[in-house]
């Protein structure tokens, strides 16, 4: 498994290619997007995840790591694009795997070993061989409810489970799901990931493991749901619900989540879907809780237009609002999903307030709605704001002094 290609070189895909390189694997990274490419292959990176772009730098300058928009033929190949949703039924878009598979179909020789990142639907593994075998009617494929027989490709499902901020780390140290269409395609997958990961790598076939990433994320949003409702309900009676989950907490049997302005990031906030889409009549507790994390930012909202209405009765015909962080989660640029672009959309829409976006992980907004309105520094919005409302627990405010400030602070930096 000398020869390795990577689909897609985003938050999973580049630190994943990177670390076969720093392994001593000879790496591809294939990618659509031309500025990552050359971003790349001059030993940078265009995301934001600490300890990552010296060992890309490394890899690219020993010739182990080379970015590309064509695919080459490798011993091993690894799918990490996005799996969105199509429509609002929330219905898996795999457009991208099929789009992978047509490229990669051609390169295919017997004895490769294919291998499905993206976080997808129960039955995606399954699918990307059936796009597979219809290109390639001269190669036998893995079948999976027959695990026994062999094939000339070995095809499995090992999902990503990192953290991010913590990519670099976790790729190592994290056990893995290795969910082969087959035992021998198991064994193979075993082999790849064996190049890097120094934690357990655990078999099983590819429905479980595309069922075990779907209900980690799915597990995480229930308990964070859980969370989120007791900070509104915590709210209406006038409770510290910061103040009210630690002293939970101490319960030797009690471990509640911190609630936030809602859940973003690609992963938890559309995964459960994936289980709701498939399993609409039985997934009660999963779709509850999605439903309650996607309301979250309109709460939120509410408690922000409170605010505007009572400076305007002071005589402030329109005030500034100061929107502090736009990332899914503290101390990363990714906005993905993310409830406080939601919340910054909406009120950008409202129009009653004047909005200033405060990112300090970005330096450019690239979504379309938000790409004119320019990000302001934190210093600026401090001395214009009539009103900071805390989206994000970046590091960076936690040193703001909010005393005789008008603030709002969602994700507890000065509550607890």
């Amino acid at each position: 498994m000398n020869n390795i290609c990577v689909f897609g070189l985003g938050y999973i895909g580049l630190p994943t290619a990177a670390m076969f390189a720093h392994h001593g694997a000879n790496v591809v990274g294939v990618d659509v997007n031309q500025h990552a490419v050359d971003t790349i292959n001059q030993g940078k990176i265009h995301i934001v995840e600490p300890g990552l772009e010296a060992i890309v730098k490394q890899a690219v300058d020993n010739g182990k790591l080379e970015a590309s928009l064509k695919p080459v033929h490798a011993d091993a190949y690894l799918i990490a694009v996005p799996t969105p949703f199509k429509g609002d039924d929330h219905t898996p878009d795999l457009s991208y795997i099929k789009a992978v598979s047509k490229a990669l179909a051609p390169l295919l020789e017997k004895g490769d070993v294919v291998i499905l990142e993206s976080t997808s639907p129960v039955g995606a593994t399954e699918q990307m061989v059936a796009w597979l075998a219809a290109a390639r009617p001269d190669l036998t494929f893995p079948k999976y409810h027959e695990p026994d027989t062999e094939a000339d490709i070995y095809v499995a499902y090992c999902p990503e489970r990192v953290l991010p901020g913590k990519v670099v780390e976790e790729l190592i140290s994290n056990d893995r799901i290795i969910g082969g269409m087959t035992k021998e395609s198991t064994k193979k997958a075993q082999e790849v990931y064996r190049i890097f990961v120094e934690g357990e790598l655990l078999e099983t076939n590819s429905r479980t493991a595309e069922m075990a990433k779907l209900t980690e994320n799915a597990s995480r949003d229930v308990s964070i749901a859980f969370a989120n409702e007791l900070s509104i309900i915590s709210d209406k009676l006038d409770i510290n619900v910061w103040e009210l989950i630690e002293l939970a907490n101490h319960h030797p049997r009690v471990n509640i989540l911190q609630p936030g302005a809602g859940v973003g990031g690609h992963c938890i906030a559309v995964d459960p879907w994936f289980i709701v889409n498939q399993n609409p009549d039985e997934a009660k507790i999963i779709r509850a809780a999605r439903e309650i994390n996607d309301s979250k930012p309109d709460w939120v909202i509410n408690k922000i237009n409170a605010e505007i209405d009572k400076l305007k009765e002071q005589g402030i015909e329109k005030p500034t609002v100061a929107l502090l962080g736009l990332a899914f989660k503290p101390n990363i640029d990714d906005l993905r999903e993310s409830p406080a672009v939601n919340i910054a959309q909406k009120m950008l829409d409202a129009d009653n307030a004047t909005i200033l976006l405060v990112e300090p992980n970005i330096t450019k907004l690239e979504i379309d709605f938000l790409s004119k309105h320019p990000l302001v520094t934190l210093e600026g919005a401090i001395e214009s704001a009539h009103l900071l409302v805390f989206l994000v627990a970046h590091r960076e405010f936690k040193l703001v002094d909010i005393n005789e400030r008008n603030f709002i602070d969602v994700v507890g930096l000065f509550n607890c």
